[in-house]
């Protein structure tokens, strides 16, 4: 399973399984994951021929075998920015390069945007610190309006966040070399169902089957804790261990409890608006003040001065984390032609964000209190981010907890290792330790409903806050006809969206029994793997009398045909709570935590068999005759269907048109992309053969004809920076043709006049072998005696015929200049060595035939060491004859000697 590994802030590291230093803290989320590559091949390959290569990729692989994939721009994270222009999109790097040159067109920072509504306070604060416009969807969402191809379009952000998944997407296939179509996306874990629904909308606008949506935390800790060897045992008391995030935009905390192979998440708090952006504004605010007392200019009036700031103080922020000495910050040419410059040290930065310093607190707080840990059950505390290097952010992380912080996981990509890992789990082709992941719901969830019989409103919490994820629940309601369920955050003030409601839920062909009485109608209500709340099924309980057989009525429970069962095979605890009033309470079935990865023999929840008491008195009478015959009860479950509607959900017409635009905008780049090469193609020709022809080539081509090449030349410069800097792909496909017409003969003859002399070289070499042979045969060498005098004579013939066609060409090309084409190729003449060695070869190398020894026969009067000897003398000695055992030889036993001819 090949996966993208997307990164979390402006930037992301693309997992080999979608990094950055400092510029993590803009990164936005990751979709990171394994290839299909074996990780072996994936290493090897990549790292071939480089020992440092090498040596870094085997310290990777034994880091777990996950690699993190380099753009190419060789970066390990891709920055969140889409740039417009007029005939394609730039996505990357190369968008953040026209921040500032193209800043109405080129979007950032968007992730925030997923799931809201344009009247959402929180984008009506937002839009007045964007380069670019908001404006609202037809749907109510919001809307990104930028100028491409020469026109006005509106993009929602679903479509600005799976055009950046193209990216990842791309960069992960090139680097592959094999299609990717699943991936895990990790987003921050306070992100509400609608958020959600959001990305992974994103995710199928591109074609990538999202897999799971993975807390941040949640990652954070798998790939903390799969590593790890001296975790407790199963019984034993878990080690409890607090990760701390703070990112470019957002302060994330949680903690987790780890047995061996396995991982609780206890609880998380989090600052939605608290990380690296606000330290970057709050020195933005200070300069701005400071250049409009002392320069008089107005940064905020103008867009790309406030973006020049806003990258200058970045960069003073990260030099103030490792220096604390005055550092200077100096712009050229910022307003009006006016350069600008400032100074500030680690101490006046702190003091200028003591306000946001004092926010850390707040969430450690909060986590504290929720999972009822002291700080002295915290076993450490490992922070990343790039923003927690601020050298402040780490003090007051360190002096709450009362210990020295950890930083022994990767503060950049320590998210994306962990979506690497989930995909690595997820997927049949990796092995991967058993390790099991039990999330934490965020948010409090509960479910409203009417009464039949009442106007009043029932109403229960079915998730709280931390619960166990992904989790499902079984409730049952007594019901005549069709119901509504409404679910909603509990504690709206706890949840950092404007939207209290989840959805509204019809359980839809529910009807009374035959009887008349209501029908138990069985609800299950989920918190999937991505963390969304979902009602997955809904069953009616329904009573069929059929005739009996037995003797005694029996009601029995079975499952419909076309029911599915319970999703991820979660086991089933049966926790029911007794009705005093119909449909006053639910009954309540909760499925026990499962997760994804570990799945365990389930345990299928269904309820006990019922016998009524009068059948019981029917057992006990067994001597009686048997009753007349009662009708059997057959209770069978009937799937019900539910209509869901969402507070943000696409609809289908609308996802089918963005996969569709998108599509368009992938052949629009790739055509683009390759106007461009060939437009580069002719302008990289042109400045190699210019200088060349005033350097090797200068001799092999003719005075006039290097004169007009070299005019040529110009004028195809002229051209491509004239009226051929916006032509079609053809033209810059027929320009480079008329160029390569005249310089790949010239091209040609110097790569001849190179190789021809050791082409002619090697085959002398050959003529001059196979002559001394023949010659060896004529003089009787005993190496070539075996030889038949017929076959000696092609060789010869061979030799001679090569030698005469090598002397002739020689002697041409002799006569031939070098601005001419050459008699004869390289090529050519290396056709020739082959014939001649098919030819010799075989003749030259025949291996003499092997000459049976002679054998001695032995006296048949037993062994007689000085008989042997005497037998031996007047005999030709060839060799030594084989020892035996102590010396002696035994009657009748036969031995050879061993004949070396040569």
């Amino acid at each position: 399973m090949a996966t993208v590994a997307v990164p979390r802030g402006t930037s992301h590291p693309l997992g080999r399984i979608f990094r950055e230093g400092s510029r993590r803290r803009k990164r936005k989320w990751h979709v990171e994951g394994p290839v299909e590559a074996p990780v072996k091949e994936r290493l090897d390959s990549a790292g071939a021929g480089r020992g440092r290569g090498r040596k870094r990729l085997r310290k990777e692989r034994r880091a777990g075998g996950i690699e993190t994939i380099a753009n190419e721009f060789s970066d390990r994270c891709t920055p969140s920015v889409i740039s417009f222009g007029s005939k394609n999109r730039t996505i990357g790097v190369a968008a953040k390069n026209q921040q500032i040159t193209h800043a109405n067109n080129t979007v950032s920072n968007f992730k925030r945007f997923h799931g809201r509504a344009f009247s959402d306070p929180f984008i009506q604060r937002e839009k007045e610190n964007l380069s670019y416009d908001l404006v609202p969807m037809k749907n109510g969402g919001v809307g990104i309006k930028v100028m491409y191809m020469d026109e006005e379009h509106l993009f929602s952000v679903e479509q600005i966040t799976a055009m950046l998944l193209t990216k990842l997407k791309e960069t992960a296939e090139n680097n592959l070399k094999k299609p990717v179509t699943d991936c895990v996306i990790s987003v921050p874990s306070f992100f509400t169902d609608a958020e959600r629904r959001s990305v992974l909308d994103a995710a199928q606008i591109v074609g990538l089957n999202c897999l799971r949506l993975m807390n941040d935390m949640t990652a954070v800790a798998l790939n903390y804790g799969i590593y790890k060897q001296d975790l407790p045992g199963l019984d034993e008391k878990p080690r409890i261990v607090v990760f701390v995030d703070m990112g470019h935009s957002a302060f994330q905390v949680s903690a987790c409890a780890f047995n061996k192979g396995k991982l609780k998440v206890l609880g998380t708090a989090f600052d939605p608006f608290l990380g690296g952006k606000s330290f970057d504004e709050k020195l933005v605010e200070h300069f701005c003040a400071e250049f409009k007392t002392k320069y008089k200019l107005d940064a905020k009036s103008k867009i790309r001065a406030l973006l020049r700031l806003y990258q200058e103080c970045e960069k003073l922020k990260k030099l103030m984390s490792s220096n604390s000495t005055d550092l200077p910050l100096n712009i050229e040419c910022f307003m009006n032609d006016k350069d600008v410059s400032g100074k500030m040290n680690r101490a006046q930065f702190e003091e200028l964000c003591a306000d946001l310093l004092q926010k850390i607190e707040v969430p450690l707080y909060s986590l504290m209190e929720q999972t009822q840990l002291r700080v002295e059950d915290v076993s450490a505390v490992e922070i990343v981010g790039g923003t927690t290097r601020i050298p402040a952010v780490k003090e007051k992380i360190a002096r709450f907890f009362g210990k020295d912080i950890s930083t022994t996981l990767n503060a950049d990509e320590a998210v994306a290792r962990g979506c690497a890992l989930q995909c690595a789990i997820l997927s049949p082709a990796f092995k991967v330790r058993e390790f099991s992941i039990t999330d934490a719901v965020p948010f409090a969830i509960s479910l409203v409903w009417n009464h039949d019989s009442e106007d009043t409103e029932g109403v229960h919490e079915v998730f709280s806050r931390n619960h166990a994820a992904p989790f499902s629940k079984v409730l049952t309601f007594l019901r005549r006809g069709p119901f509504e369920l409404e679910a909603f955050y509990s504690d709206p003030q706890g949840v950092p969206y404007p939207e209290a409601k989840i959805g509204r839920f019809i359980v839809q062909n529910v009807s009374a029994q035959k009887d008349g009485e209501k029908s138990r109608v069985k609800v299950k209500v989920r918190v999937n793997t991505h963390g969304i709340f979902t009602i997955s099924t809904a069953s009616m309980v329904e009573k069929i009398p059929t005739e009996e057989n037995e003797g005694s009525s029996v009601e029995a429970d079975m499952e419909c045909p076309n029911q599915k069962p319970a999703e991820n095979s979660d086991t089933d605890k049966n926790i029911q709570q007794d009705n005093s009033e119909a449909g006053t309470q639910p009954q309540v079935q909760t499925d026990g935590q499962q997760t994804s990865q570990s799945p365990p023999s389930p345990e299928l929840t269904s309820e006990e068999n019922k016998i009524p008491d009068a059948d019981k008195a029917n057992e006990k009478k067994v001597d009686q005759p048997p009753e007349a015959k009662k009708p059997k009860i057959k209770v069978v479950n009937v799937e019900l269907p539910i209509e869901a509607n969402l507070v943000w959900q696409l609809g289908k017409d609308l996802l089918n048109m963005y996969i569709e635009t998108e599509g368009k905008m992938i052949m629009q780049d790739k055509l683009e992309k390759e106007r461009n090469d060939a437009k580069n193609a002719v302008e990289e020709y042109v400045y190699e053969f210019r200088d060349k022809l005033c350097g090797p080539y200068e001799k092999f081509i003719c005075e006039q004809d290097h004169q007009n090449f070299l005019r040529l030349l110009t004028e195809t410069e002229n051209w491509l920076y004239e009226e051929g800097e916006d032509q079609a792909k053809q033209a810059y496909v027929d320009k480079l043709e008329e160029l390569m017409k005249i310089g790949t003969p010239v091209k040609v003859r110097f790569q001849e006049a190179e190789e021809r002399p050791k082409m002619f070289e090697e085959l002398g070499q050959r003529l001059q072998h196979y002559a001394k042979v023949a010659a060896d045969f004529r003089n009787n060498d005993e190496k070539y005696n075996h030889i038949d005098e017929s076959e000696m004579k092609k060789v010869e013939k061979s030799v001679n015929e090569v030698m005469e066609w090598m002397n002739n060409i020689m002697n041409a090309q002799a006569k031939k200049s070098l601005d001419q084409d050459p008699v004869v190729r390289a090529q050519e003449i290396k056709a020739k060595i082959k014939e001649l060695n098919n030819t010799c070869e075989p003749v030259v190398t025949q291996p003499k035939p092997k000459i049976e020894s002679p054998k001695l026969e032995r006296t048949p009067n037993g062994p007689n060491t000085d008989k042997k000897e005497e037998d031996l003398e007047g005999k030709e000695n060839f060799g030594a004859e084989p020892p035996h055992q102590n010396g002696e030889c035994y009657p009748n036993e036969k031995s050879s000697i061993n004949m070396d001819l040569d």
